[in-house]
């Protein structure tokens, strides 16, 4: 089973690591307030980063982050903010790198180094599950029975998530839980699992489907998509999405190609998607870092494997593009 969840793409925050964690460390009883603003502000600072389309600067911007989040959950374990940018941190890292090292290797049929890679984003996805966990249960207590079956789930989530903070908390949780189940499909523990994941980010999209333009949209999308899944409900949410960022969100091009064109047979529908990702001059500058990355994804799946891989006839012409959404 394939599930292809492509991950929307988060964003870091910059600052100086080092020096911030040592000017919280020196702090006091009468310092905590002070800490505790501290991280405020830089969860209000992370959609810095975004505005640049820098690779190597966004790699290097995010592992500093990390060290800073790291450092500041140490201080004040009870600090929601922290365990959010820890959340969110840890998923966009292992998205945007290790996955990203873990693909590259793949397309150059290194399997020493894709094993590496895989392992660094597994541990990124799993500790930022760890940490959304730990963020959701100041709201709601239970979690661990309430995953036992998905009805318990869902009246577990419905009676103790119900604000627009909550949404943002579900959607990294879940995303995070799904993202370590895609890359490892190959534990039955984890994918007898799906439905937690499912269920986060269908409460998440229930309460505000604006998080993280549509993010949660995306990947209910992508979900519905899998093989045997359902594919008008998938086509339904991926038009919705293209509608509401105004196509704006590459990501939602990228992921409608390479979950339902893919997954469907539409090689036109795929070709003209990733085209359109490829070809698209700034549409949003706060999604500049997102879009880039759609971009070196959408480059990627129109290699000649990545397009055998979907089933895709490459001896043969694709028949007229057609526009999503026709």
């Amino acid at each position: 089973m394939t599930l292809s969840f492509f991950r929307v793409l988060p964003t870091y925050v910059t600052g100086c690591a080092f020096i911030l964690c040592l000017g919280l460390a020196t702090m006091g009883c009468v310092g905590a307030m002070l800490a505790d603003g501290e991280i405020a502000a830089t969860r209000e600072a992370t959609d810095a980063l975004n505005v640049i389309a820098d690779y190597e600067l966004a790699r290097s911007a995010s592992e500093a982050g990390l060290a800073q989040f790291e450092g500041m959950h140490r201080l004040r374990p009870q600090n929601t903010d922290a365990l959010f940018l820890l959340t969110e941190g840890w998923v966009g890292y292992g998205f945007a790198f290790p996955q990203e090292d873990y693909e590259d290797a793949v397309d150059r049929n290194d399997e020493a180094a894709a094993d590496y890679h895989k392992k660094r984003a597994s541990l990124a996805y799993e500790r930022a599950t760890f940490f959304g966990l730990e963020l959701l249960s100041h709201t709601g207590q239970g979690f661990t029975a309430a995953k036992r079956n998905d009805e318990l789930l869902k009246k577990w989530l419905a009676t103790h998530f119900k604000s627009k903070d909550d949404a943002l908390n579900l959607f990294w949780t879940g995303y995070a839980w799904l993202s370590r189940l895609e890359l490892n499909q190959d534990q039955p523990e984890l994918v007898a699992e799906l439905f937690v994941g499912v269920g986060l980010i269908e409460r998440s999209v229930a309460i505000d489907p604006t998080v993280e333009h549509y993010a949660g949209t995306i990947a209910l999308a992508a979900y519905h998509a899998r093989p045997a899944g359902e594919p008008e409900e998938a086509k339904r949410m991926f038009e919705l999405a293209l509608a509401e960022t105004q196509r704006k969100n590459l990501v939602v091009q990228l992921t409608y190609a390479t979950t339902y064109a893919c997954i469907e047979g539409d090689r036109a529908l795929y070709e003209r998607l990733l085209n359109e990702v490829l070809s698209a001059e700034d549409p949003d500058p706060n999604q500049r870092l997102s879009n880039m990355l759609a971009k070196r994804g959408a480059k990627r799946f129109l290699g000649k494997q990545r397009m055998i891989d979907c089933g895709f006839d490459m001896g043969a012409r694709p028949s007229s593009p057609k526009r999503a959404g026709s």
